[in-house]
């Protein structure tokens, strides 16, 4: 075994080797307490080893509270006043009509009748009808052929109503053309306020002219109608097509006059 310059071995055979080891373990046995030793070099990583075994399953935990069932407590404060009632909405649909009720207590006696007032009252309504193929003449009463309620109260041929019992009466009429025609709806209680009703039919059709009025007549008044020129064309007075005119009235209630 030889030493070279920077103090290590120099082996020159296998048994100098062991020679080698003895003597250096024999120095690192006297050096345990006094010699220092530099640390070596961080080894490398090892390879990752293989997963473990799938744990067992943990219990079920407890449900958690929704937020609406928790905020409703945690926010809830006290009871406000009551407010100032609203306007109120509109009205609603009408329901269904419901069953009959029971029927109720008799009432009490009338007063008597009136007899033979009565009757008379009754009897004071007319209708009358003219049916021709002529124009009715102007500034003439309308006459009739045909009564539809018979009365005493109104002549077919003078065309006249007149009052036998004081009160107020409604007076319509209803004439049927194909022509124009105008009608007053007259009476001595109106004296220059005759009440006229037109209608203007140049189209060869059928058309219905009306008009009424409500009267407080006295005893002896007279009602009745009366045709009129106004603005229809000379040539209706020659049409010869059917014309009809119904005149009604009745007694509405009596008066003391």
């Amino acid at each position: 075994m030889l030493i070279n310059n920077t103090g290590f071995l120099r082996m020159t055979s296998g048994y100098s080797l062991s020679v080698v080891c003895v003597a250096v373990f024999l120095s690192l046995g006297r050096c345990q307490d006094r010699c220092s030793v530099q640390d070596g070099t961080p080894g490398a990583p090892g390879t990752p080893g293989r997963d473990g075994r799938q744990g067992a399953k943990g219990e079920k935990g407890e449900p958690a509270l929704q937020l609406d069932e928790v905020l409703p407590r945690a926010l809830k404060g006290t009871k406000g006043s009551r407010g100032v009632p609203g306007d109120m909405g509109p009205k609603g649909l009408s329901g269904d009509l419901g069953p009959e009720g029971p029927s109720g207590p008799p009432g009490p006696p009338g007063l008597p009748g009136s007899g033979g007032g009565q009757s008379r009252q009754h009897r004071a309504a007319f209708s009358v009808s003219r049916t021709d193929v002529s124009y009715p003449p102007y500034k003439r009463t309308v006459t009739y052929n045909s009564a539809i309620t018979s009365s005493s109260m109104i002549g077919l041929n003078s065309g006249k109503f007149t009052c036998s019992i004081p009160g107020v009466y409604y007076f319509v009429f209803h004439s049927e053309a194909k022509v124009g025609m105008c009608l007053y709806l007259n009476s001595d209680v109106l004296g220059e306020r005759k009440l006229g009703f037109c209608d203007y039919n140049d189209r060869a059709t059928t058309q219905v002219l009306s008009g009424g009025v409500v009267l407080d007549l006295s005893h002896g008044n007279k009602v009745w109608l009366e045709p009129f020129k106004d603005e229809q064309p000379e040539n209706v007075k020659d049409d010869r097509k059917d014309k009809k005119i119904v005149f009604n009235g009745f007694l509405l209630f009596p008066t003391k006059k």
